[in-house]
């Protein structure tokens, strides 16, 4: 399968050293079966840092995800866990990854999603209303974490 990465500059090497912390499934590498999902983010981080959109191919053997190689973790839709985990790893700004999961395959935390998540980090909803509430928003859009470098040497740059 062809996967994209959307940024505002040329992914020739990949380096998880330069990823930031505080992101959906922690510091890692991310991307999108979408290339319009990828074109959508590197607009996106132009906007706020400059710079040209440029989207990068990997292929990926999907079948890694299945053969038990790697530490895997899938979440197939918006639930009470996936809204845990994305909280937890939104709220660590350390250097510190809080799993230890090689590749992570999930939604992302979109706009609507992310204003659910702060209000409860806010402690304006619970748990409960926080699972309710991201339980029936629709167009759910998904993203492949690559947090070790194990998970990276599956990525060939294309």
């Amino acid at each position: 399968m062809i996967l994209y990465h959307g940024s505002n500059v040329a992914i020739n090497q990949i380096d998880l050293n330069a990823s930031r912390p505080g992101k959906d499934f922690g510091r890692g590498f991310y991307l999108s079966a979408e290339k319009e999902q990828a074109v959508e983010l590197a607009k996106s981080k132009v906007a706020f840092l400059g710079g040209e959109p440029i989207v990068t191919a990997f292929e990926f053997d999907e079948s890694v995800l299945t053969s038990g190689l790697l530490k895997v973790k899938t979440f197939e839709g918006y639930s009470e866990e996936w809204a845990k985990f994305v909280y937890e790893n939104r709220e660590n700004f350390s250097d510190a990854q809080l799993h230890d999961f090689d590749i992570i395959y999930g939604p992302i935390a979109n706009d609507k999603v992310g204003a659910q998540i702060r209000a409860f980090k806010g402690g304006n909803i619970t748990l409960e209303e926080l699972k309710k509430r991201i339980e029936f928003i629709k167009g759910i859009t998904y993203q492949y974490f690559f947090g070790t470098e194990a998970a990276i040497k599956t990525l060939r740059k294309i």
